[in-house]
């Protein structure tokens, strides 16, 4: 036998057996999964982006709402130096900076039951 014909034999087997496998509608799905109320923010503004990161940054929602005129876009492309001239701490801006990239890429939003729970207070 030639390699091209056992390689048209090792093919062809990986794709029929491929193809035994079941589709994704015949798995049984749950709706308990999927619930209707959101647990994040629907708006999010500096305020709430803030408090949601918590650790002592929600001290800086004036300032930054003042420098930033209440855009949270302005906000998520700050720079460090931007933050440093603002004399927000080292540890603040990290967090600040470290949530920022999370939620431009879409990995971080802040919880609707954590900005109730400081509202309260």
């Amino acid at each position: 036998m030639s390699m091209m014909s056992i390689w048209r034999q090792i093919t062809t087997k990986s794709f029929q057996s491929s193809s035994t496998l079941p589709s994704p509608s015949l798995f049984p799905t749950s709706s308990r999964f999927f619930s209707s109320s959101s647990p994040y923010v629907v708006k999010v503004g500096i305020p709430e982006f803030l408090r949601g990161i918590g650790n002592g940054v929600e001290a800086h929602v004036l300032k930054l709402e003042t420098e930033f005129g209440g855009d949270l876009h302005k906000l998520l492309v700050v720079r460090t130096l931007k933050l440093k001239k603002l004399e927000i701490p080292c540890k603040h801006r990290k967090l600040i900076l470290n949530h920022a990239h999370k939620y431009r890429v879409g990995l971080w939003r802040p919880r609707a039951d954590d900005v109730k729970k400081f509202e309260s207070t």
